[in-house]
């Protein structure tokens, strides 16, 4: 039989060619398989695997070199160190969305009202959740499978949230909020040859919006005064190429102190904007 150490290195090597983080990959490939933390794999790096183990973790080396997102493979994503249970029907949780968290949690004080869009796996209202745990959250998605898998993993914090099933505003009507945050789709339908080929298993509706990429934060600047609060914020992820759009779209729509912020890599990634206070 193999050893584990032996696993490793051949798994690491098969996926050389294909994955950035080899090594990491087959770690937690194979952590998956035999129920074991990554240190574990380490202090018991000379114990040997059982045949059927072995076979299947070469099932999932297969899975990964044909491009499947790790987090789909091991159904695991942790994003604001929450593990989050991810599959086929969510978005991959990426580390920069966590600065869309950073920033709405600079614009949200406990107590205050917050509605998350799209929400998909739940990542971003759970983190604020984490975070905010006196304030009133709700959060908004299309896909059924998608809202249970965020109802799944809401269930692992003590913080409430209503949830809503429908399309962006459409579940909300008359509701009004302090903060709007959302991660829309914001791929372009003309880019698809150059996107990350990991994206082709994930679902479409998360990623794509119209030709230019903009249609849903069109649609989500045009209708988010008529559900924000006086001097309520709206922040929103998108893609590198769009923080100019987006700021005007928001300067059409009557924000104020409109910014973007750009993500660890220097990208810009988030835009928000602050609805004015009436004059009296």
């Amino acid at each position: 039989m193999t050893t584990i150490s032996e696993l490793v290195r051949a798994g690491a090597s098969i996926l050389a060619d294909s994955s950035d983080s080899a090594r990491l990959d087959a770690e937690l490939l194979l952590g998956v398989v035999l129920r074991k933390s990554r240190t574990q794999l380490i202090v018991q790096a000379d114990a040997e695997v059982l045949s059927e183990d072995e076979a299947l973790f070469s099932e999932l080396l297969g899975k990964r070199l044909e491009g499947q997102p790790l987090a789909h493979i091991t159904g695991v994503r942790e994003f604001w160190s929450i593990p989050l249970k991810v599959n086929s029907s969510t978005l991959v949780p990426r580390p920069e969305t966590e600065l869309l968290v950073e920033l709405a949690l600079q614009k949200t004080p406990d107590g205050a009202s917050l509605v998350d869009l799209g929400t998909g796996s739940g990542a971003v209202i759970i983190a604020i959740g984490s975070e905010r745990p006196h304030c009133d959250l709700s959060a908004v998605e299309l896909s059924e499978a998608a809202l249970d898998i965020a109802k799944a993993n809401a269930s692992r914090c003590d913080t409430p949230i209503n949830w809503y099933q429908g399309s962006w505003f459409e579940p909300l009507a008359g509701q009004r909020f302090d903060v709007i945050v959302s991660n829309p789709p914001y791929i372009g339908t003309d880019e698809t040859g150059v996107i990350d080929p990991e994206l082709k298993f994930e679902p479409k509706q998360a990623l794509y919006s119209g030709r230019d990429g903009l249609d849903a934060i069109r649609h989500i600047t045009e209708q988010a005064a008529d559900h924000l609060n006086p001097s309520g914020w709206l922040l929103f992820e998108h893609g590198y190429g769009q923080g100019d759009a987006a700021r005007v779209l928001l300067a059409q729509r009557g924000f104020v102190e409109i910014a973007t912020f750009c993500d660890l890599a220097g990208m810009p990634r988030v835009t928000s904007g602050r609805l004015p206070t009436p004059a009296h």
